[in-house]
């Protein structure tokens, strides 16, 4: 497995421990539908949340939220959609990143809630 796989999932596995200590049930990791993936689905009191997990070992090369660009925001809502729908879910949505930055052993994590809203299509 690549390096950089290595560490996405254990961002992955980081941010879904601290979804689970601050109150939330996760329903599905790594959810995927095609070639499009969710990296974490959870509940949390009457809302299903979708959480992209941005990784990086530090900021050199910017910030990690800023890695998600408008076309990975459509695959995202797309493939929400995708989830629901076959899940028959009947409940708000909300879309957060939540980044993980791992420098010598030790990981700060941010949880952007809210970060985008799916983009209105014609």
């Amino acid at each position: 497995m690549a390096l950089h796989n290595i560490v996405g999932e254990a961002g992955e596995k980081i941010a879904a421990g601290y979804l689970e200590r601050h109150g939330y049930t996760i329903l599905d990791r790594n959810w995927r539908c095609g070639h499009n993936e969710i990296d974490i689905i959870a509940r949390n009191d009457r809302q299903l949340v979708i959480a992209e997990v941005k990784t990086r070992s530090g900021t050199s090369f910017g910030k990690p939220e800023d890695a998600v660009t408008d076309s990975k925001i459509r695959n995202i809502v797309r493939t929400a959609d995708s989830y629901i729908k076959r899940h028959c879910i009947d409940l708000p949505v909300r879309f957060d990143i939540i980044t993980v930055i791992d420098s010598d052993g030790e990981s700060q994590i941010e949880h952007i809630e809210d970060a985008f809203f799916p983009p209105l299509w014609h």
